[in-house]
């Protein structure tokens, strides 16, 4: 007996039987939630003990649409939702009405660059080769947001490359970037499983000047790879007056609460090019003992 004589399933889908539901004759019975099918019932999925279910479920979807999408792997972008590129900076200065406006529209104005340092990586990480199989590697990876995110996604946009946007969901938060390839742009509820899916593919991360959000994201990265959780990656912080003024990181050596080769976890750069050789620096040992 041949394969193709055997059937390949002997169940309805759920999709047919979801339209069947759907079209069923409305009755007392019919019509009342219970009668729903449970994964058409909103009401009883956003249940408070259905979140071990959204949990699979956010986790399941992204990974299903990245596999089918065929990426490897990412590289990750982290950065300020407030940082303008330099023609909008301009704006902003000359809409200051305060000192304080204009002294904190000057910081952002000399940050603009990290725009295009940040678009400029996007390309240069987008035009890795397809692989053999299919698949992708260094795909460009953000939070699918405004600024440093919108630079990485319009980088990989430049060379014609598909890009992630991670987006979740906030009270003020803008929809996605105009640049994120619409299959890729995914949207989350929990944060908790949005930074899983930053990092499950990540192979190297940018990380720009940036507020809470960005501190959050860079210092569980490094936690993870101090503790061993995760295997150590290229990461690159660039502008290093900025991230020395906020942090201090050769005072908490001092003060003996990280070790001095966790200061070797990162790199400082200004450039896209100078993160672009760390990354291939790290790969190129590897790639050698592969061949």
């Amino acid at each position: 007996m041949t394969k193709e004589k055997v059937p390949g399933r002997v169940f309805r889908p759920a999709r047919s039987d979801a339209a069947s539901a759907a079209g069923s004759t409305p009755l007392p019975q019919t019509t009342h939630p219970a009668y729903r099918l449970a994964f058409q019932d909103n009401d009883f999925l956003l249940r408070d003990d259905l979140r071990p279910v959204r949990f699979q479920l956010e986790l399941l979807k992204a990974q299903t649409l990245l596999d089918e999408a065929q990426v490897h792997s990412t590289f990750v972008f982290y950065g300020s939702a407030r940082i303008p590129e330099a023609v909008k900076a301009e704006a902003i200065v000359a809409a200051a009405t305060t000192d304080t406006q204009r002294r904190i529209a000057l910081r952002l104005q000399d940050k603009a660059r990290y725009y295009e340092e940040a678009r400029k990586l996007a390309r240069l990480a987008s035009r890795e080769p397809i692989n053999a199989d299919g698949s992708r590697d260094f795909v460009v990876c953000s939070g699918g947001g405004p600024s440093i995110m919108e630079a990485a996604n319009r980088g990989a946009d430049d060379v014609g490359a598909e890009s992630i946007g991670l987006n979740i969901v906030l009270e003020h938060e803008p929809l996605p970037n105009e640049y994120v390839t619409p299959r890729l742009s995914l949207n989350f509820h929990y944060f908790a499983l949005r930074k899983m899916h930053f990092l499950l593919r990540a192979r190297a991360v940018a990380v720009f000047p940036g507020g809470f959000g960005t501190f959050d994201e860079l210092f569980e990265l490094l936690t993870l790879i101090q503790t061993g959780k995760m295997a150590q990656l290229p990461i690159v912080l660039f502008g290093k007056t900025f991230w020395n003024r906020v942090v201090d990181f050769d005072a908490l050596v001092e003060e003996g609460v990280i070790s001095p080769n966790d200061l070797n976890l990162f790199h400082f750069v200004e450039t896209a090019e100078e993160a672009w050789a760390i990354v291939q620096d790290f790969y190129r040992p590897k790639l050698r003992e592969a061949s």
